[in-house]
């Protein structure tokens, strides 16, 4: 354990704490789709890459009186690297800083190469952490692997289980950074629609029971449930209920990419995430979730996690370990003392300062955007995530809404302002009056001026269309 100097509350460890979100009977018995199951999901790709001889053995390293002869790493006699401490905030109290100390022992196990699905007790953690959060216990037919960061890992999924040419279910807008990946494989996306409580399951139903007899279905659904990227959307429970039922009627594995579930600012209580949900359902193992650090720990420090189905962490690690070979141990020890410093009740501590900092973001900008584009724009106040998503009146007919393209690449830059247009958030590209606006590092100052600056924009388009 860190040498930590805190007089917070004592750490609590993983597989510990309050009883699990999903409010299960301790002799409820959660039944896994088998392994086998997944023989069809995986690409081509997967089915052909054969586990890395050397990395696959590295686990066997940690038993008691082995002497290891097997992988070529590097003496640490050689490394300069003699210490390293830090001072983190205290979730208890942020206005105090709390030093922590890396013991030599981790610190030997952050400079050296490491387990391909990441350093084991940073893994326990964020184990202990789904079933603490998301109320997922370990002998449930799935485990968890580290990433450099959440994007890394889905595209390791994205190789894992789709094919060339394959059709794949996404959530129209949707998070640009995936769009390519889909693209690279000539993927056919197929659109979802969605609006402000998140994908229309009636539109994710017609696509499917509309689908061609003699054309395999998507076995893939692409969605951001919480603050989606761009729309700032969060899905209902009642649509996610929805989707897992349409997952196990047309058979396809729902991709749940939560960056934002941490930056819930909504009223209501926060919605289960799909991978809690599926609890509910006859069987677990539909859903492969994505969560990442880098929204409130550190963007740079490049740590997400997977956690979902055995055979699909398997088909990823083997990319890992002939692509990069590992997340950052140094990043990864340094991340688990901090977490294991603060324990569960610490990390929920400092979550719900980050999310009551970005609701305080939000209502800043949104009392921008009311001040001076209420009669220029529409808008759905997000409950979560960084983002405004919000539809530009351009002044066309009423048939046709217009496009932002031009307005923001164009009259809003010579204006001294920078935004998406919305065409960059679809699939399949086509003009959009929409626009995605980011809330999360602008001042006061800067969010009023930035807003003003638009709304001569969009006036200048009008006047000139």
């Amino acid at each position: 354990m860190s040498n930590v100097n805190v007089t917070d509350p004592p750490v609590k460890g993983p597989h510990t704490g309050p009883a699990d979100s999903a409010g299960r009977r301790d002799n409820f018995q959660v039944k896994a789709l088998p392994a086998d199951f997944y023989i069809p999901f995986l690409s081509l790709v997967a089915k052909n890459r054969s586990p890395s001889p050397i990395r696959s053995l590295l686990p066997l390293e940690a038993t008691p009186g082995i002497i290891s002869l097997l992988a070529g790493k590097p003496n640490a006699a050689t490394f300069p690297f003699t210490s390293l401490s830090f001072t983190a905030r205290s979730p208890i109290d942020p206005s105090r800083d709390v030093p922590v100390e890396l013991s030599q022992a981790e610190l030997a196990k952050g400079l050296q190469y490491g387990e391909t699905a990441g350093i084991p007790q940073l893994r326990d953690w964020l184990t202990g952490l789904q079933e603490n959060i998301h109320g997922r216990r370990q002998g449930e037919g799935w485990r968890l692997s580290v990433g450099s960061g959440s994007q890394d890992l889905i595209y390791k999924a994205v190789t894992a289980m789709i094919n060339p040419g394959d059709p794949i279910l996404v959530e129209s807008p949707v998070y640009a950074g995936v769009i390519p990946m889909f693209q690279s494989l000539h993927c056919d996306q197929i659109e979802v629609e969605t609006d402000a409580h998140g994908i229309l399951a009636s539109s994710l139903r017609s696509i499917l029971e509309s689908w061609p007899v003699n054309k395999p279905k998507p076995r893939v659904l692409y969605t951001v449930p919480y603050g989606c990227n761009p729309t700032g959307m969060t899905a209902t429970l009642e649509r996610r209920k929805e989707v897992l039922q349409l997952a196990r009627e047309h058979n396809f594995i729902i991709l749940e990419d939560d960056p934002y579930y941490y930056l819930y600012f909504g009223e209501a209580p926060r919605y289960p995430s799909y991978f809690s949900l599926e609890l509910e359902e006859p069987e677990v193992g539909r859903v492969l979730r994505f969560d990442s650090l880098s929204k409130i720990l550190s963007a740079g420090i490049r740590i997400g996690f997977a956690s979902g189905p055995e055979p699909l962490l398997d088909a990823m690690d083997r990319h890992t370990s002939t692509s990069n070979l590992q997340t950052s141990s140094l990043t990864q020890v340094i991340t688990f003392a901090l977490l294991d410093s603060w324990g569960y009740d610490g990390f929920k501590a400092h979550t719900d300062h980050v999310s009551s900092f970005y609701r305080k973001k939000r209502d800043i900008f949104e009392r921008a955007l009311k001040a001076h584009l209420s009669d220029l724009a529409d808008w759905d106040s997000p409950e979560a995530g960084l983002f405004f998503w919000f539809k530009l009146r351009l002044g066309v007919s009423e048939h046709e809404e217009g496009d932002s393209e031009s307005v923001i690449r164009t009259n809003a830059f010579e204006r001294g302002v920078i935004a998406l247009p919305g065409t960059v958030f679809l699939p399949n590209g086509r003009k959009t009056a929409y626009v995605r606006a980011s809330f999360s590092v602008v001042g006061e100052e800067d969010a009023e001026e930035a807003v003003k600056r638009l709304r001569d924009a969009i006036l200048d388009a009008r006047a000139n269309p």
